[in-house]
């Protein structure tokens, strides 16, 4: 059953795992989960290493899609789309923005201090399209 718009961008913004998915020329695209950071309307943020994979592809691609789901009835899912805004260096604000909603505040913070990386960047895309779906 379809869910409406700010049922689709409150869903989005809770704190689910995303599954991002990035073309891959030659290959199946890339697929893996990924924390993300979403507030309704506003951009679509990942947390990432400047040379990971995902990151090289999402450059040679210059869009992702990004999934959310609940794994509990009635099975709501999310699913956002759209074009590059931004690559940024990552700060420990962006990387405790993240953080926290996944983890304590004190895990956050160590997030922010000892995993942030010197090569880490922030991606944002702005959804050009958002769909979902309720059981």
């Amino acid at each position: 059953m379809a869910i409406t718009d700010d049922e689709l961008q409150e869903f989005l913004s809770g704190s689910h795992i995303g599954v991002l998915a990035v073309e891959r020329h030659g290959r199946a695209p890339l697929a893996m989960p990924i924390w993300y950071a979403y507030e309704p309307g506003g951009p679509l943020r990942i947390w990432t290493g400047r040379d990971s994979l995902k990151a090289r592809l999402i450059s040679a691609a210059g869009r992702f899609s990004l999934v959310a789901q609940d794994e509990t009835p009635p099975y709501r899912w999310a699913r956002a789309e759209g074009a590059v805004e931004s690559v940024d260096r990552a700060t420990k604000d962006d990387v405790r923005s993240i953080a926290l909603r996944y983890v304590s505040p004190e895990e956050a913070e160590r997030y922010a201090v000892e995993l942030l990386g010197e090569n880490d960047v922030i991606i944002t895309m702005r959804p050009e399209r958002v769909t979902g779906s309720t059981g």
